[in-house]
């Protein structure tokens, strides 16, 4: 059973994900890999010598083409599950960022990004995303409810 856990801090050497829950005017801002047909919130790994501030930005930008956008930190977060990571609990930063232009050019592996007022139907991670966003939402970060 895979398990979320949210912390207003942890120690920056266990982050190692950025997931960022991005809205464009009244929408989230979800995105689906060329390689999938699942939605997710846009977010990735930290990188070598990466703040994790800088890795969300990184994500958000690679992942939506996001242009300009304000960018702030959450919460931190955990996931455990029995089928990632042997079971061990890691550990990421959650993000909120309000995003007001995009490239319209997508790179990297994303295929397309998708502007919706709730929660897509297919989801690459069904056990985590809700939760992040639900985790925004009730620490009052997003500018309307889903």
């Amino acid at each position: 059973m895979t398990q979320v856990r949210f912390y207003d801090a942890a120690e920056d050497r266990l982050l190692k994900f950025a997931v960022i829950a991005a809205q464009y005017g009244d929408q989230w801002v979800f995105c689906r890999r060329r390689d999938r047909d699942t939605w997710e919130i846009p977010g990735g790994h930290r990188e070598a010598g990466e703040g994790i501030g800088e890795t969300a930005e990184r994500e958000l930008r690679e992942e939506t083409g996001a242009l300009h956008f304000t960018l702030r930190p959450v919460c931190a977060y955990s996931v455990t599950a029995p089928d990632n990571f042997d079971g061990q609990e890691t550990f990421g930063m959650l993000y909120f960022a309000n995003v007001s232009a995009f490239s319209g050019e997508l790179r990297h592996e994303i295929g397309e990004i998708l502007f919706s007022s709730g929660l897509p139907e297919k989801l690459t991670y069904p056990a985590i995303q809700p939760a992040l966003l639900a985790e925004v939402r009730r620490r009052g970060w997003e500018t309307f409810a889903f």
